[in-house]
């Protein structure tokens, strides 16, 4: 049997030890960190995944200004709202929850944000920042995966790594964090031939497809780290990209779904904000 990583408790860790960061920073009269999160329309998704960013940030002491605009937003109007939020000496990280109405380009509104604000990490300063390996803001999802890989104690030295699925929110920036770790990283994606093979092969495979139990213990190395960030509702139930329950004999370390890689995004959310806010108060020192 695998040991299993839960995100949830990985999380609760993390955002304990940054409780106690934040209560020092008051404690020495210092302003919080926060975050602002600016959300179109109302998508019941999005309204969600922003009430959870809110009630995140309360938890660990950070302030928090959550923006709710109309559906019909203009890209003007949203853009004198980024603008605002940019010059705001008292927000450290800024998030525009996707996806926007159809009347907007993500890209554009993504280049509206300040690179040091931005703590999604999606801003193309900080996408280069990532290739280069120089200091940024990593999308959270792979910086979670990440977190976990590391707290199961996997090496990833001169380890065999599969990515599959090349989306810029998840799999591409975890493959290239894994290169950074000096993993020889595969991606496989709609096009691959034999996928199934090459994920055979991998020390850590990550699954981030979409796809319901896809990945099953014929996909899966003796051994191997496997990390599951699909997130699919069948029947009413939530459920990865990996067959749980097929693959945990085989594989050496397994994350679940749920309470598994989601919990840990919104916890990275906030790492990047604290970093955000560490940096601009280290440059005002």
């Amino acid at each position: 049997m695998a040991e299993i990583i839960y995100g949830s408790e990985l999380s609760k860790k993390i955002k304990s030890g940054m409780k106690e960061k934040v209560e020092q920073i008051v404690s020495q009269g210092k302003r919080t960190p926060t975050l602002a999160v600016v959300l179109v329309g109302d998508n019941p998704a999005s309204l969600s995944y922003v009430k959870g960013k809110d009630k995140a940030c309360h938890e660990v002491g950070f302030g928090s200004k959550m923006i709710t605009l109309k559906e019909e937003t203009t890209e003007a109007e949203l853009k004198e709202v980024i603008d605002s939020l940019n010059q705001d000496e008292t927000v450290d990280g800024i998030l525009v929850q996707m996806p926007l109405p159809r009347h907007l380009d993500e890209n554009k509104i993504i280049l509206m944000i300040d690179p040091a604000k931005d703590v999604d990490g999606l801003h193309p300063v900080n996408v280069g920042n990532l290739y280069l390996g120089l200091d940024g803001f990593v999308p959270c999802t792979p910086l979670g995966i990440m977190e976990m890989i590391k707290e199961a104690n996997v090496s990833f030295e001169g380890k065999n790594a599969v990515v599959i699925g090349r989306s810029k929110l998840v799999g591409t920036p975890v493959a290239r964090l894994l290169m950074n770790e000096n993993c020889t990283v595969t991606m496989c994606h709609s096009r691959t031939k034999d996928t199934e093979k090459i994920c055979s092969e991998a020390d850590i495979l990550i699954a981030a497809i979409g796809k319901p139990k896809k990945v099953t213990k014929e996909w899966v190395k003796d051994g191997a780290c496997v990390i599951d960030v699909g997130i699919n509702r069948v029947d009413g139930k939530l459920v990865g990209d990996v067959d749980f329950e097929d693959v945990k004999d085989k594989a050496a370390v397994i994350t679940p779904v749920p309470k598994g890689v989601g919990p840990m995004t919104i916890t990275m959310l906030l790492s990047n904000t604290l970093k955000a806010y560490e940096r601009k108060e280290n440059t005002h020192d």
